[in-house]
């Protein structure tokens, strides 16, 4: 009787990479959370007291000839209200608008006051760090 048999050692590979595929999608999964919303390029103001905020839960952006679009999609302050109004807690949502360096302010009062219009409390402005022209 042989109760113990000597059998040789094998490295199964098969399960290393079955973890190894688990692992390149989480972190494709992640990496991809941690890209910003593209939104449309617009050159925003600058700013020497700019700071940097947390990520905003919706970004506007709004162009120089008063174009508002909010995930590519663009939309009128109507609209905006709308989508805004639609999200589960308006008064907690984050808005940040970013706003082209030559926007005409009212423009950008429109878009503030179509904010505060759905509810939402918490809007920024994005800017970027420099020295100011």
């Amino acid at each position: 009787m042989k109760y113990f048999e000597a059998r040789k050692a094998r490295i199964e590979i098969i399960p290393m990479i079955d973890i190894m595929f688990f692992m390149l999608v989480f972190f494709i999964m992640i990496t991809l959370h941690m890209i910003p919303n593209a939104g449309l390029r617009t050159q925003l103001p600058s700013s020497t007291s700019a700071q940097s905020l947390p990520p905003p839960k919706v970004t506007v952006t709004l162009t120089t000839d008063g174009t508002v679009s909010v995930d590519g999609h663009t939309l009128g302050t109507a609209d905006l209200t709308a989508l805004l109004a639609k999200r589960p807690d308006p008064a907690h949502t984050v808005v940040t608008i970013a706003g082209a360096k030559d926007v005409q302010l009212q423009k950008l009062m429109s878009v503030m006051d179509a904010c505060r219009a759905a509810g939402v409390t918490q809007v920024s402005l994005a800017a970027q760090p420099g020295k100011v022209d």
